[in-house]
């Protein structure tokens, strides 16, 4: 460390802290040093002040491990000197109570766990030729059976004489088979002993015989035949203390892995996004970091937990805890994108031309992100286990109640999501509602208002506005004109038909003319007036340019009318008075009689 000082031009002082003496270290005791970072020189440059906080930081370091070592090593070596390991009880006391073989096999086991070989080697037949190995057999038996089977009790038989009906002889009991050679498999078998005036179930001579052989077919022997006894005991969810004491190393490697992976991963990543011209690839990769760091985090701590050799049961909690990240990393990285997917949609050519959904696409994309959430909390509780069905139905009937609370709340919310799929009208157009008429002012979640040619603002609810009757005058491509000329009854018959060639030479001749159809007909004979219809469209769907379309062509009628000879009617009506003279020699009544 000196030279490493020396040859970045510093040095560093490790002195004691303040207060503390330099006697020498009781058991128990650790003495706490001070680190003094190096005094700075006037040549030190950016690289060197990056070497001495790489000092700093291995220095750092180098004084936590020590100070773990020597606590872990103060705690553990009471307890390796109290080990029970070797203890003994008298044969009775074991042996006594295995009238079973699920209450041998199951005292076996506790025993084991506590680490009191010693009473539970009382439970193997053990030949006399390895009768000094007693201890050492029974813990090799059971990490043997740890790694290869991991006994379901209930599938042991509790009567005093054993499964009868499994084919084997009388007294003997195959409690498990551990692979061998070529796929072979060799049982692991339980025998009724007899002796001192009673019974008890042993594990078999043969399989006492075959435990080395297993033993020496384990891949992580080694482990088990150096460790203390203390660190190889089972811990909380049937982990090792050992494999305990690893995972913590095992996931700060596994994340300094993963840092380096991630930042390779997103840097190649960024490198083909910006090959393409959209734009939203490298928005995603940005958002991509976070999740792509738990995703090669999982990935190395999977394969640095099969370096532990787990037992069954902290394989399937360890499983349980490495699917849970991964679905995690999954809906994580969904719930990440789905503001760049609605920024998409909000720049789509469709979302142009659809003006009113923009205003739903946030809402969408906030529903997007609570649907994610749902999800994976759903997918993280079926993997451990929850009754998910019931949680939904539950989730059902509250969402029932909650709809049934609130159901026109939620009717207008839906309404408000038809109206922005269907398009029935956008913001801006004028529009014909049941009894009025006006201009779509604001489309909101609840309500949709509308401005009236008085100026007046009528708001209607999105759930009853999708049930009525709407017109849109913005849709329409053409508008038309129609009206009736009324001639006087004075007109003749070729006064007419130049009336009638004449207005439709000016609707023909109009450059906005729809040609497709113009319709200029004599019509009826009214009871005061001759009665000319014209109908034709123009190609505009702007409704001021039609009007004054509209003025210009019924000026022309007016000089087409002129200049036949005729002219408009107007409603008259004569009334033809006939007065009767009286004949010779009446008597023209001086007065009316008055009326009684």
């Amino acid at each position: 460390m000196a030279s490493a000082s020396e040859a970045s031009g510093s040095s560093q002082t490790i002195s004691p802290e303040k207060g503390s003496s330099t006697r020498r270290m009781g058991p128990g005791s650790v003495m706490r040093y001070r680190i003094t970072p190096p005094e700075p020189t006037p040549h030190n440059d950016l690289d060197g002040g990056r070497r001495r906080r790489y000092l700093h930081l291995v220095l750092q370091l180098r004084t936590g491990i020590l100070r773990c070592g020597v606590r872990l090593a103060i705690c553990l070596v009471p307890l390796a000197l109290a080990s029970p390991a070797l203890c003994d009880v008298p044969p009775s006391a074991a042996a006594a109570e295995g009238v079973s073989p699920r209450a041998a096999l199951s005292q076996y086991i506790d025993l084991c766990r506590e680490g009191r070989y010693g009473a539970a080697a009382r439970y193997l037949e053990i030949p006399a030729s390895l009768a000094s190995r007693g201890p050492e057999l029974a813990r090799r038996l059971k990490a043997v059976l740890d790694r290869h089977f991991w006994i379901d009790m209930d599938l042991v038989s509790d009567t005093e004489e054993g499964n009868t009906s499994d084919g084997l002889a009388r007294d003997v009991e195959e409690v498990a088979r551990i692979p061998g050679a070529e796929g072979s498999a060799d049982p692991v078998k339980m025998v009724r002993v007899r002796g001192g005036g009673h019974a008890a179930w042993l594990f078999a001579a043969g399989t006492v015989n075959h435990v080395d052989t297993w033993y020496d077919q384990l891949r992580h022997r080694w482990v088990l035949d150096h460790l203390p006894q203390p660190l190889l005991r089972p811990g909380p969810r049937e982990l090792l203390w050992w494999q305990w004491l690893a995972l913590p190393i095992l996931v700060f490697v596994a994340w300094a892995l993963a840092l380096v992976a991630a930042r390779i991963s997103v840097a190649l990543l960024a490198r083909f996004a910006a090959r393409t011209t959209a734009s939203w690839d490298d928005a995603l990769v940005r958002r991509l970091p976070g999740p792509a760091r738990l995703g090669w985090w999982l990935l190395f701590a999977t394969g640095g937990v099969r370096l532990l050799d787990l037992y069954d049961p902290a394989e399937r909690f360890i499983d349980e805890l490495l699917a849970s990240g991964a679905v995690l990393a999954l809906f994580w990285a969904v719930f990440r994108s789905a503001d760049i997917l609605g920024q998409v949609a909000l720049d789509s050519p469709w979302s142009q031309a659809h003006p009113a959904s923009r205003a739903l696409l946030p809402l969408a994309v906030r529903s997007s992100k609570v649907a994610v959430v749902a999800l994976a909390v759903v997918g993280i509780l079926s993997l451990w286990g929850f009754p998910v069905a019931s949680l939904l139905a539950g989730l059902g009937i509250g969402g029932l109640a909650l709809a049934l609370a609130a159901q026109k709340t939620v009717e207008n919310l839906f309404g408000s999501f038809s109206i922005g799929i269907d398009q029935p009208f956008r913001e801006g157009d004028f529009v014909k509602v049941e009894d009025f008429v006006g201009t779509v002012e604001r489309i909101g979640l609840r309500s949709t208002r509308f401005r009236t040619l008085d100026r007046t603002l009528v708001s209607l609810p999105n759930g009853k506005l999708a049930d009525l009757r709407v017109e849109s005058f913005a849709a329409r491509d053409r508008i038309r004109l129609a009206c009736t000329l009324n001639l006087v009854y004075g007109t003749t018959a070729v006064q007419l038909r130049s009336v009638l060639e004449g207005a439709e030479n000016v609707l023909r001749q109009h450059p906005k003319i729809w040609p497709e159809a113009v319709v200029v007909r004599f019509k009826a004979l009214a009871s005061t007036s001759l009665d000319v219809e014209v109908m034709a469209w123009f190609q505009t769907a702007d409704f001021d340019e039609f009007q004054l379309i509209r003025q210009d062509v019924l000026l022309a009628f007016m000089e087409v009318v002129e200049s036949s000879g005729s002219s408009f009617a107007f409603p008259t009506q004569t009334v033809h008075v006939q007065v009767e003279r009286p004949s010779h020699g009446a008597e023209v009544p001086a007065s009316l009689p008055e009326s009684s």
